[in-house]
């Protein structure tokens, strides 16, 4: 596995020859100029010099006022997020975030901030007694699939529709050399800044950019992640195989997707939405799921977790006051969604590419 170089090791005329041209030649949004630098810093040569060239385009199109009208208040809620102890910071525990204790007056003020980022789907965090009680319990599937994947302590890895980047912290909390999310939801790269702000963790990035924006020929990543994505993508197939084209040799990819009960041959495509969701296509089996990771080029596929989808775990809070599972559901049989399709239910799987 591959050795990621510290910016402190590396030679002086590394250095240089990074810094030499760590100024994009166009503005960048300021949220991301420290991801920009960062990552200039550390893709220098490569597969990944390829991505870097495209990413100050990328940064601008993700996060573009003329595209984003809210953009401005999410930004303004970030500029009003006070100062907190840097110590006790917390990446491997299930509420994310930083221990410590402040006074009520800025514990107020940061509640105000972050709830200017409403709402908050992926959590929990909790930064010095302030819990993000998010609509997602995403600890529990953490938990799910933390001991079955392979050990991400020096790997590289990239979280594809990562929200606003819980799991990613996780990653880097089990020991990851370099994490990145990328999600084209500006409100969850916001949300990941807004942590950031205090995790100041510099090899963690959640980027604006779509797994189709990136070069499709990039194998450099040990560990892929994809989560919720498979069933809003109308070819299942084309997303996988860009999945594998992102491998290294040797790596893994964690694929959580919703599935329906049956046989390896069972298919549900939803006429319209599924538990009111939009750009819902295929919902395979688990068996199928295999089946099509195979068919994608991938070995040694194993189904890890399947499960129903517990009111518990997918709840509104008043960090997300919107509907949630519970109104997704039939109000008289919790086992059907409200368009009278089977509740929804996830698996997990993990496949390898062979080198």
């Amino acid at each position: 596995m591959r050795r990621l170089v510290p910016v402190s090791e590396l030679r002086v005329t590394d250095r240089h020859r990074m810094t030499s041209s760590a100024t994009p030649a166009t503005k960048l949004p300021p949220e991301l100029v420290s991801d920009w630098q960062a990552l200039e810093s550390r893709w220098i040569d490569g597969p990944l010099s390829e991505w870097r060239a495209l990413l100050p385009e990328q940064f601008n199109t993700g996060l573009s006022p003329a595209r984003y009208g809210d953009l401005p208040r999410w930004r303004e809620a970030i500029a009003n997020l006070p100062p907190l102890p840097t110590a006790g910071i917390q990446l491997n525990a299930a509420r994310v975030g930083i221990s410590g204790t402040v006074p009520t007056e800025t514990l107020d003020t940061l509640h105000a901030a972050l709830m200017g980022l409403h709402p908050w789907r992926k959590g929990p965090f909790e930064l010095c007694g302030l819990h993000v009680d998010t609509e997602w319990r995403s600890d529990w599937k953490w938990e799910r699939l933390a001991g079955a994947v392979a050990p991400l302590r020096g790997r590289r890895v990239l979280d594809v529709g990562c929200g606003n980047g819980y799991h990613c912290w996780r990653m880097l909390g089990e020991g990851a050399a370099e994490v990145i999310g990328v999600d084209p939801t500006p409100l969850f790269v916001l949300q990941f800044k807004a942590l950031q702000h205090y995790l100041r963790q510099q090899c963690v990035h959640v980027l604006p950019v779509t797994l189709e924006a990136m070069p499709e020929h990039l194998p450099v990543f040990d560990t892929v992640f994809s989560m919720g994505v498979l069933y809003h993508r109308r070819n299942p197939m084309e997303h996988l195989v860009s999945l594998r084209n992102k491998l290294s040799p040797g790596g893994q990819l964690v694929l959580e997707t919703l599935v329906i009960e049956g046989d390896e041959n069972a298919l549900l495509e939803p006429n319209g939405r599924y538990a009111r969701m939009g750009n819902v296509w295929q919902l395979p089996s688990p068996g199928l799921a295999a089946s099509w990771l195979a068919q994608a080029g991938f070995s040694r596929v194993e189904i890890i977790d399947v499960g129903q989808t517990s009111l518990e775990e997918q709840r509104r809070t008043p960090w997300m006051t919107f509907h949630s599972l519970a109104q997704f559901l039939d109000p008289d049989d919790p086992g059907l969604t409200i368009e009278g399709l089977p509740a929804p239910r996830r698996a997990i799987l993990t496949a390898e590419l062979l080198p």
